[in-house]
């Protein structure tokens, strides 16, 4: 008896601790999911392959994953990178081109109404890809280049930044700072673990809690907190069977949202294919994590 007293009690602190999420408490974000329909109590979905493959990768992944999302009322974001700046070895592949990654990247939205996301490395490239997209993001590496920031919010996008794997959540204060004071308070930051030694991360999810104390909403990284960067191979390695642990409890810790990058077959993919959630899995784990977010709420 004493078991099953304390574990309902641990239950009622888990759920008074995890904060209420609601997608209309922040005005950009019902703007930006104007055109889907969804359950406001819900978390958002960021998700799509690592980078633009094809045509035929990138149409096939958002049409699969729009499909689950609309089925289970989550708002959905489509993401791909239009160019892959830091990867491990010269030889990997970079992308299809910058145009032709923004173009694809744009008839994903257009073909489906979907908000859409991608990655930018330097200042010069913000205004650019604002013509394509609706959600600038700051990679984890650049999330202290403040001319990178601030051309970011100077385009009046959403600008999600990346936390560094070399920073706490606190710290993830002036990020946000130097992009408000650039006018821009369309903000939401990303957690995706701390360097652990030289070729694996961590993560502390303190850092949910402590990031949304910046009043943005607060991403998890469910596949690239599982990298295992920089391999002696040149290729970045990962742990993908943790997928759904990494993503299980940061719904349980207050996450309002989830980045997943996933692919119909990983082994396949041409960027970070080894920590990336095969599709097929993707449909169930959504719908492990909605009962875990009622219970939360």
């Amino acid at each position: 008896m004493f078991f099953v007293i304390a574990n309902l009690l641990l239950s009622t602190v888990s759920i008074s601790l995890a904060p209420k999420f609601s997608i209309m408490a922040h005005s950009f974000l019902s703007h930006l999911f104007e055109k889907q329909s969804y359950n406001p109590d819900n978390f958002f979905l960021i998700a799509g392959p690592c980078v633009v493959e094809s045509e035929e990768i990138v149409m096939e992944i958002a049409d699969r994953v729009y499909a689950i999302c609309k089925r289970l009322e989550i708002p959905y974001v489509f993401k791909a990178s239009y160019r892959k700046a830091n990867r491990t070895s010269a030889n990997s592949f970079t992308g299809l081109g910058d145009d032709t990654g923004l173009e694809l990247i744009k008839k994903v939205g257009d073909v489906y109404s979907l908000p859409t996301t991608s990655d930018i490395h330097a200042h010069e490239e913000a205004a650019i890809a604002a013509q394509y997209i609706d959600i600038l993001q700051i990679p984890a590496f650049l999330c202290r280049q403040t001319d990178l920031l601030v051309a970011a919010a100077e385009t009046g996008k959403i600008v999600n930044v990346k936390k560094g794997q070399f920073l706490s959540g606190p710290s993830m204060k002036f990020a946000v700072e130097k992009i408000q004071k650039a006018g821009n308070n369309n903000i939401m930051l990303t957690e995706r673990g701390n360097t652990f030694g030289y070729q694996d991360l961590v993560v502390d999810y303190r850092n949910i809690t402590w990031m949304k104390e910046q009043n943005v909403p607060v991403i998890m990284d469910c596949t690239h907190s599982l990298q295992q960067p920089n391999q002696t191979s040149g290729v970045t390695g990962g742990n993908p069977q943790l997928i759904s642990t990494i993503a299980k409890a940061a719904i349980a810790t207050g996450a309002d949202g989830l980045f997943i990058e996933t692919h119909p077959n990983p082994a396949l993919a041409k960027s970070d294919g080894a920590n990336m959630l095969q599709l097929d899995l993707l449909e169930p784990l959504l719908e492990q994590l909605l009962k875990i977010r009622r219970a939360v709420i």
